[in-house]
């Protein structure tokens, strides 16, 4: 075979080549998503009923374990304008009892001022539960108690002795010169006799 015939000859399938290439399409990539197995877990809501708010003046509110803040500890808190279902109200009509997961039987109890009724409904009336019993022991050990107490050495009052009476002086009036003659009288007496004598030589010499 010649030269031109083999050009011809690759132009020619080139050319069928190319052509074929245009009618040619191939398939799109079909990707299949693997399947979950297995069972899907269905979430459940809380009970739908009656549902309070925390008013907006209030930060926080605290939950307790029963309807008193003095008898019960606090279990946790509730934050302003936070929605919770209500469960009940206490016997006084002043405490509400509310849906508080995570304490013990998923309940507290919130002081009924410190909420506000967003969605009405019917409560019940439920009894408070029990107080719980103090953790501390409240006997005092004696030896321990010993070791803290200072003792007292009891002391001996002073005796005190009573001071002698008070003697108070009398003076009696003086009797020694009472016939004695005053001293400016017989000073006078004798001035007078000083001049009675200093006339009578006056009276003489004349």
């Amino acid at each position: 075979m010649s030269s031109r015939k083999k050009k011809f000859a690759v132009v020619l399938l080139f050319l069928l080549v190319l052509a074929g290439s245009r009618f040619y399409a191939p398939a799109p990539w079909v990707v299949s998503a693997q399947q979950p197995t297995g069972s899907i877990p269905t979430v459940t809501g809380t009970a739908t009923g009656m549902i309070v708010r925390v008013n907006f003046d209030i930060n926080t509110v605290n939950i307790y374990s029963g309807p008193s803040s003095y008898l019960y500890p606090s279990v946790g808190v509730l934050l302003k304008g936070q929605e919770i279902p209500a469960i009940g109200v206490s016997e006084d009509r002043n405490w509400i009892q509310v849906y508080y997961p995570g304490v013990t039987g998923s309940v507290g109890w919130v002081y009924g001022p410190y909420v506000t009724i967003i969605r009405p409904g019917s409560l019940p009336v439920l009894s408070a539960p029990a107080t719980p019993s103090p953790t501390l022991n409240s006997v005092i050990d004696p030896t321990l108690a010993a070791a803290f107490t200072t003792p007292i050495t009891p002391t001996r009052l002073p005796t005190l002795t009573p001071p002698a009476p008070l003697v108070v002086p009398t003076f009696l009036p003086d009797t020694s010169n009472a016939n004695r003659i005053p001293m400016g009288l017989v000073i006078l007496a004798l001035g007078f006799i000083g001049i009675f004598g200093t006339i009578i030589s006056f009276l003489r010499g004349r």
